[in-house]
């Protein structure tokens, strides 16, 4: 069946007409959203108070219930943050409105394009808006018809705030990125309306101007140039700059001429010829507006600027040096550092469209307000002043001042005091609070921490109230110092713990003066840290007299930036002797700052476990202990080599005396002990013992032959003995009663001297025949006794004396010495064996038993004293001619 020529135009005409019909329905839904109520052209640019905020809000040009927000930009906000609904830009208003869009703000926008619907009539103020923090990041205020409908409060407070930072053009100058140049071109009214902003300093410069157009090349010199920046009391400055030479600006004397980077105001026909729109600094970034006129008819200092054509500019950023009694106006310094970072050339037409800036500027240090480091000595004085450049708005009227300065950023370390001087008033109670709004008087925050301060912390002038606040370790890293009963008063308390030799009672200086210890006491616990003073990839430290047989604390930062401390111990030199142990340490902390680390721990003085071997690692603040110390290139918390040793470490162990709080060097005492070891031998292994085999064996001689050698021996075993012990007490500064050879030492020393003592107090011999009395069997029972006891002990005290010297300092030959010891003594042993045999088989072919007793010696002189064997009588007995007694024989020997 064919089709119907006529039914095309039929139908197209059908629908032509429903279209028409559906038009005034089409148009009544484009502009049927009852809310929206500002003009049809409205349009409006964000106000930047934080968080570098920017953008152009406008009404959905669809006709919907939305606003476009177009060239956005944001810095990363708090996940708490939203678009916000409120009546007005005070602290009251801003709290009692409402999230506007669910849109989370934190993260950062760059250039963005937002859709922001709405079901409800438009508020009179749209903000981004902080509720835990109550921050205002920016806003922008929505008039029902026109600007003229604001009522007379709020169109002052919108003149009053008025931050232009929009322009319609702009183009990063550095390779950074971090310098920014932003332009509006005016070409009817011959003007160009210029925005610098970079991410530097307060105290640095930002330049920028034409160069001259007659140069062969671009270059500085007869450049016009603008330099802009802020005064020392935070005034935006944008000052016209000629350059006639690569100096600082000097000044004509007599008749010579000014040259340098001079103002152009300083010339005899020089003028300011741009003008101060704006200026700001914002998270840690310097923004400065200004106009100039594209021709200033000054033909001299500036340069004519065509609005279409291209031309050669220049830029640079550096120091300024404030103006002096000499000089009265900023002078810049040389930007010193490389071109296109720190100073650079471009081709520019204004007349071109063009953003090559995407997104906000992002600085390093966004904290840009004013800082104060507490110090111990003197206080800080808190006083009370109207707001002018409070870091976080919306802000009261009157807000804290400390030394003078607008709610600055306080920096305090742990463990030292920080005095306060209150003086703002009876109205400002001053307190150290967890809660960044404060003004919790009336405990709308129920979770607020209070660490100092509160009620009675206010005072005035005439009768300041002192506060003294002392952060400890477990004060967190911000609070913030506010008024109890206004909130936003104050501002942030930076806590840091780089005074570690104030968060801890004690500090000593380890050898070799590459780590400083420190550590606090407790009654059964002992906060320890340690700190490089030389680059490192990990620190250890080590209780022992080495590495070796010690426990060790290793500190270091993984790839993961994340800093761990570990307890080992060693017993041996390879990366097979490092065993890790379980041992319980608490309150760990490590950092490395530019390759320096720090670490801390807390543990108990004595383990509270038996069986591992790290429950021996007892601590005695009574003892001194002994600390070394290493530090590697590199550390691994699971498998260990041997290229995780360490490449420099300490080259004696410091005895620290953790009660006193001071140290000495673990000196190496080897040579001293081994004087004091030799004359000890001398005395215990030869004098003493040969003086005993003297009264032994040789009273078969002739006369007092035996006695003298008797004396003498002794004598001089005695006082080769003392010197040795004053030796090493000297040298080892003080006389420690701790180990088993001191002991054993001390009993020897009291046993022999006790044998010259009990000489001088000795009885009288019995006459020929006559039984001996009491006393004089029982001192010669002593007298024998105690001296061969106190050889027994002499010569205990010389084999523990040779393992405390291994023990002490792991010498290679201590275990040849005490074999050469032992060989000594049992060849001292045989020999006393051979003579008292020998002097057995004498006696029992001696027949004669005149005055023998078990004990006796009846060949002994009394007449002769022992400690004065040249001296007087010192009884009757004796013979007063000093001739000696002469003992018969019988004739049948």
């Amino acid at each position: 069946m064919a089709a119907d020529p006529l039914l095309p135009p039929l139908l197209a005409g059908a629908l032509l007409l429903l279209l028409v019909a559906a038009l005034p329905t089409v148009a009544a839904a484009a502009a049927s959203c009852p809310h929206a109520s500002l003009p049809a052209n409205f349009s409006a640019d964000l106000t930047m108070l934080q968080h570098q905020l920017r953008g152009t809000v406008r009404l959905a040009a669809n006709g919907s219930c939305a606003l476009e927000l177009t060239r956005f930009d944001l810095l990363a906000a708090s996940p708490a943050a939203r678009f916000w609904a409120a009546d007005g830009l005070t602290m009251a208003d801003l709290a009692a409105g409402s999230a506007f869009s669910p849109l989370p703000l934190n993260r950062t926008f760059r250039n963005a394009s937002l859709e922001l619907p709405f079901a409800r009539p438009l508020p009179r103020l749209l903000a981004l808006y902080d509720p835990d923090t109550s921050s205002d990041f920016g806003h922008v205020f929505l008039p029902n018809s026109s600007a003229s409908d604001l009522d007379a409060s709020d169109a002052a407070t919108v003149a009053v705030v008025r931050a232009p930072t929009m322009f319609d053009n702009c183009v990063p100058l550095s390779a950074t990125e971090t310098y920014r140049l932003r332009w509006t071109l005016n070409a009817s009214a011959g003007t160009v309306e210029i925005g610098l902003e970079a991410a530097i300093g307060s105290e640095y410069y930002m330049a920028f101007g034409w160069t001259d157009p007659k140069a062969n090349s671009p270059a500085m010199i007869h450049a016009d140039v603008v330099v802009a920046g802020f005064t020392e009391e935070g005034t935006p400055f944008a000052e016209d700059y000629y350059i006639s030479d690569y100096t600082e600006c000097t000044l004509g004397k007599d008749d010579s001429p000014v040259s340098g980077v001079c103002p152009d105001k300083v010339y005899d026909d020089g003028k300011n010829d741009s003008s101060l729109v704006y200026g700001h600094r914002r998270d840690g970034v310097s923004f400065v507006r200004y106009v100039r006129k594209l021709d200033s008819e000054d033909a001299k200092y500036d340069v004519p600027v065509g609005a279409t054509e291209e031309m050669s500019v220049l830029w640079a950023i550096g120091k300024l040096r404030p103006p002096d009694t000499l000089r009265q106006h900023y002078l810049p310094q040389n930007h010193g550092g490389p071109k296109d970072t720190t100073y650079g050339f471009l081709r520019l037409n204004l007349s071109e469209t063009v953003d090559n800036c995407l997104g906000p500027l992002d600085a390093d240090n966004k904290e840009d307000q004013e800082r104060i480091i507490a110090d111990r000595k003197a206080p800080l004085v808190v006083t009370s002043a109207p707001a002018v450049r409070y870091p976080n708005p919306p802000n009261p009227d009157k807000v804290i001042y400390i030394n003078k300065k607008e709610a600055p950023l306080l920096k305090v370390e742990r463990g030292v005091p920080v005095k306060f001087s209150v003086q703002a008033g009876h109205d400002v109670a001053l307190y150290i609070t967890s809660d960044p709004i404060g003004g919790n008087a009336t405990l709308r925050n129920k979770t607020e921490v209070i660490y100092a301060g509160g009620p009675d912390a206010h005072g005035v002038l005439a009768t300041p109230k002192e506060l003294v606040w002392l952060p400890d370790r477990n004060t967190p890293d911000l609070v913030y110092y506010q008024s109890l009963y206004e909130q936003k008063m104050g501002w942030k308390v930076q806590v840091v713990d780089g005074g570690l030799s104030d968060m801890y009672n004690n500090s000593v200086v380890l050898d070799d003066q590459q780590v400083t210890l420190f550590w606090s006491l407790s009654a059964d616990s002992i906060s320890i840290a340690a700190r490089a003073e030389k680059k490192s990839g990990y620190l250890a430290i080590g209780f022992g007299s080495g590495m070796v047989n010690s426990y060790a604390y290793v500190a270091w930062v993984g790839n993961d930036g994340v800093g761990r401390v570990k307890s080992y111990w060693i017993d041996g030199k390879s990366a097979a002797g490092i065993h890790p142990t379980s041992e319980n340490i608490t309150f760990v902390r490590c950092k490395s700052e530019n390759g320096i680390i720090t670490f801390e721990f807390t543990r108990p003085l004595k383990p509270s476990c038996t069986g591992k071997v790290e429950c021996n690692n007892i601590i005695d603040p009574t003892t001194p202990l002994k600390v070394v110390w290493a530090m590697g290139a590199s550390w691994s918390g699971d498998d260990l080599t041997d290229s995780n040793m360490h490449s420099v470490t300490s080259s004696r162990p410091i005895r620290v005396l953790l009660l006193r709080g001071s140290a000495e060097a673990e000196q190496d005492l080897r040579p001293v002990l081994a004087v004091h070891g030799f004359m000890m031998f001398v005395a215990w292994g030869i004098l003493l013992p040969g003086g005993i085999m003297a009264a032994r064996y040789l009273k078969s001689l002739k006369g007092d032959g035996w006695y003298q050698i008797h004396v003498y021996l002794q004598y001089s075993g005695i006082a080769i003995m003392f010197l040795g012990v004053l030796f090493a007490a000297a040298e080892l500064r003080g006389f420690f009663v701790s180990s088993v050879h001191v002991k054993f030492g001390v009993l020897a020393l009291l046993l022999a001297v006790l044998q010259p003592l009990n000489a001088k107090f000795r009885p009288s011999k019995p006459a020929n025949g006559e039984v001996p009395s009491r006393n004089r069997v029982l001192w010669e029972y002593l007298h024998v006794i105690t001296g061969r006891s106190a050889i027994v002990v002499g010569i205990a005290a010389l084999f523990t004396g040779m393992k405390h010297l291994g023990h002490r300092y792991d010498s290679e030959n201590v275990e040849e010495l005490t074999w050469a010891l032992m060989l000594w003594v049992l060849s001292v042993i045989v020999i006393v064996l051979s003579l008292e045999y020998k002097e057995v088989k004498r006696r029992m072919s001696d027949r004669s038993t005149r005055g023998h007793w078990v004990l006796g010696n009846t060949e002994e002189d009394d007449s002769v004293d022992l400690l004065h064997p040249h001296g007087t009588a010192r009884n009757s007995e004796s013979s007063t001619s000093g001739v000696m007694e002469v003992q018969l024989e019988p004739l049948n020997r």
